[in-house]
Order: C-alpha cells, then structure tokens, then sequence
C-alpha cells in the first residue's frame, strides 16, 4: 500500500489513491499556481497521485514573497520532495516550470542518485538556447502589460483591472525575473524518457526549439505538438490528458 507523505508546504497531492503507482509532479508558468492542474486528476488514471508544487507568492502562500531564482525554487524543491519518492515518479513543467522541472531532475540525480521515470517539458525552449529577447521584467507596468496581453496567457479582464493587477505584477515580475536570469549550465544528459509538448501556433517557442531537448537525454525523446498558441495546456487540455495518460502508463515498468 503506498505511504501517505505528510503534507509539505512545497507539494500537496489534488487525490489518492491507496495503490498508487506512481506520482507526477507539476510546475507552472509564470504567474501560475497549483490551480493550474487542479482538473488533471480527473483526465489521469485514478493510481496516479497529482502533487502541483505550491510556490511562493500564489495561491495559499499568497503572502509569502515569491522567489526570483530557478536555482532557489530548485533548492527548496529538492529537499521538499524527497519524502514523497517512495513510488516511480515523473516531472512535468510548462514553460518556467519546465525550466524548474529540469533542474530539478538533474538536482536529484546529483545529490539523491535518482531520475524521474519521465521528464514532460511543455512550452519551453530548450535549456541551452539562449532567449535572444531582452528582458521585460523591470519594464515600465504599461510595457510589462502590454507584454503578457501579447502572450495571451492572462485574461483580458485581470489586464484591464487596475486593483488586480496592482496585486498580480509582483508575482509576475518574480517569475519573468527568474526565467530571464536563468542560465544553463553544461551537465550530462538525464537518463530518462523525456517528452517535450508544444503548441502549433506558438510564436515564441518554435519546434526547433523544442526538438533541441534531445540534447538534454540519453533516453527516449519524443515531441508531441498540439493545436493552441502558449498556452496550449488550457486551449487543448482533453488532448494533452490523454497523451500524458498514455505516456505515463509507461512510467511503472521503468522504476518497478
């Protein structure tokens, strides 16, 4: 019978299952929170336990200032989740949080000595291109608005609510810091299988780029685009759960 890890400030799993088979471990983009993923349970086989990883600044700790570094998200990560890895495990991230998942996985396997059974990146280039387009993060409000409204990943109504996005920018601003600062460093390839989700009409992150996450596994690659712009995971969301469903129905034969 699976354990039931207490509860963490970092991971709190949306369902449980008393055989659990495995768990994935979810990250979200910029100015995201563990609500992201609240409907994932439904469109997953019951014996897959969901833990969102509740980041500073959103959702219950909203209060909380957010952390501006994916090396420190990381840090704390790290030593958060390790209670939890009794059961094969995956990692899944969409675009700052692909970058989380990542380096989390390579942070495991250097201080814990273990991989996820699968590594899912979404909406993410791959680590070692470098972003060619300056910063917006400490852009003026009206540029740094304009900038999300192009991305097309918040709602029309927050960008023209003035008091909420009083509230909002903080954290935005946090996690644009933190992808922006963000810099690869060279390591060896995971060992895992990885599948790297993109969307068709995504005009920032382009299928080259997500085919240069083979680099990044000597394992199984494999790339899967779906209809949508950035935010595809919303726009094609019943698709996106069966792909994850059939590729994580893989994950017990690998750490069994």
């Amino acid at each position: 019978m699976s354990q039931q890890p207490d509860a963490s400030l970092w991971f709190r799993a949306l369902n449980r299952h008393p055989r659990c088979r495995a768990r994935l471990f979810c990250f979200p983009y910029a100015g995201g929170a563990a609500a992201v993923f609240r409907a994932w349970p439904a469109g997953l086989a019951p014996d897959v336990e969901v833990f969102p990883a509740l980041l500073p600044g959103r959702g219950v700790r909203m209060s909380e200032p957010p952390l501006t570094r994916i090396s420190s998200i990381v840090e704390h990560l790290a030593a958060e989740i390790r209670p939890h890895l009794d059961r094969p495990f995956a990692l899944f991230g969409h675009s700052m949080g692909a970058l989380v998942a990542f380096e989390l996985a390579r942070r495991l396997r250097a201080e814990a000595g273990v991989e996820p059974a699968h590594l899912f990146v979404s909406g993410c280039r791959a680590p070692h291109i470098p972003d060619p387009d300056p910063p917006v993060h400490d852009r003026a409000d009206s540029e740094f608005i304009e900038h999300l409204r192009e991305l097309n990943g918040t709602p029309a109504e927050a960008l023209n609510h003035p008091q909420l996005m009083e509230l909002m920018l903080p954290l935005l601003r946090a996690d644009f810091e933190a992808v922006e600062t963000y810099r690869y460093e060279a390591g060896a390839p995971l060992g895992c299988r990885v599948s790297v989700y993109g969307g068709l009409a995504d005009t920032a992150v382009r299928r080259e780029h997500l085919e240069a996450w083979r680099e990044q596994t000597g394992g199984e690659f494999v790339l899967r685009m779906f209809d949508g712009d950035h935010f595809f995971i919303h726009q094609a969301a019943p698709q996106l759960l069966r792909t994850l469903d059939r590729e994580l129905a893989r994950v017990e034969g690998a750490h069994a």
